[in-house]
């Protein structure tokens, strides 16, 4: 299989999996494929609570997940890296810290090595006041640490798993059929049309109709879709259009477009095509290329990590022992689980308390 068709394939796999989870297994498999390693996983931390749950994994032994989540979560460079990188962005070791010290902490002997993994590129799907969603590709010591070409592969995918988590939030269900996708769709909680190529709406359940009677965020004229926010108007009619033509034309529109409302609040729709895969079948039974997911926003607080990095400026290895600090124990125990000496994390805390103009001995 070429790269365009398998790129193709495993798109069209993420969003089968937005409407039946049980199939996501199965699509992190074919993601990892195709970036270059042998596993992958989707998960989510919870920086304040320090625990964290994998949504869905492929590759990894179900001891070493357990075990990563009861113990190894804090010890992981990646867990306090991700504050330093945007949502979307693809990241791998080299740009948390160099391989050499990565290979002397404790989370890589105790936990990386005895898989054989000894680089990993990810991603966050979504960040929020507490938590972060992730998707990550682990490495492989016989494929060498993670390259420009990986990196690029995984890039590509990313627009298109944020699409497909975001709206596999909203339904929220174990299994969907997608030729009964309407008859779900219209028990969900949450606005939900399906349009065709030009915008007409061909069904809505009832938390869209509601939307539309009150024409404060969604409005129809002429049996088509539309929304009093210009910007997001054109928004809607680009990703409709670009539906219709399949999975590959979508890219990065449509993973969440923000809608104004006329009395105020804060919008935000998905936009899932229909136009391939198991979707297809809900598609043209209802002459739709795309379903439109509408939920209202939550506020966009800082995460408290974020806050802090910003108020302070600490860099990433500053964060790490801080985190390490407040997660597992003083310098006797830090030291050894970053693979550092006592004297450099006594520099690191010298360099915080002076930051943040705190007066302790150590």
């Amino acid at each position: 299989m070429d790269n365009v068709s398998q790129f193709s394939s495993v798109i069209g796999d993420i969003y089968d999996a937005a409407l039946d989870s049980t199939l996501w297994p199965d699509a992190l498999q074919k993601i990892a494929g195709f970036v270059g390693g042998p596993a992958a996983a989707l998960y989510a931390k919870d920086t304040i609570r320090k625990t964290g749950i994998a949504f869905h994994v492929s590759g990894i032994e179900p001891s070493f997940t357990q075990s990563y989540f009861e113990k190894y979560v804090n010890l992981d460079p990646f867990t306090t890296a991700r504050f330093f990188f945007p949502v979307g962005q693809v990241i791998s070791t080299q740009d948390v810290m160099p391989h050499e010290e990565f290979f002397k902490t404790a989370f890589f002997k105790e936990w990386a090595s005895p898989q054989g993994w000894v680089d990993f590129v990810s991603v966050a799907l979504d960040k929020s006041s507490a938590t972060y969603a992730e998707c990550g590709i682990f490495w492989h010591e016989r494929g060498g640490t993670v390259g420009d070409v990986a990196r690029e592969k995984m890039a590509q995918l990313v627009p298109h798993v944020r699409r497909a988590v975001h709206i596999g939030n909203v339904i929220d269900l174990h299994k969907v059929e997608a030729a009964a996708l309407a008859d779900v769709l219209d028990g969900l909680a949450s606005a939900v049309l399906m349009v065709d190529a030009e915008g007409r709406i061909v069904h809505a359940n009832a938390s869209g109709h509601g939307l539309l009677d009150s024409g404060q965020v969604l409005r129809r004229s002429d049996g088509k879709l539309l929304t009093p926010d210009a910007n997001a108007h054109h928004a809607l009619r680009r990703i409709f259009s670009a539906a219709a033509d399949g999975d590959l034309k979508m890219g990065n529109e449509g993973i969440a477009v923000p809608l104004g409302a006329d009395a105020g609040g804060r919008y935000v729709a998905h936009i899932l095509p229909l136009t391939a895969g198991a979707r297809k079948k809900a598609g043209i039974e209802y002459s739709a290329t795309a379903a439109v997911f509408v939920r209202k926003a939550g506020a966009d607080l800082p995460h408290p990590v974020d806050a802090l990095t910003d108020a302070f400026k600490f860099t990433p290895a500053e964060l790490r022992v801080l985190m390490m600090i407040v997660n597992i124990g003083g310098v006797p125990e830090v030291a050894p689980a970053l693979g550092i000496s006592e004297t450099t994390v006594k520099t690191h805390l010298r360099r915080i308390f002076a930051k943040t103009e705190t007066r302790r001995d150590i």
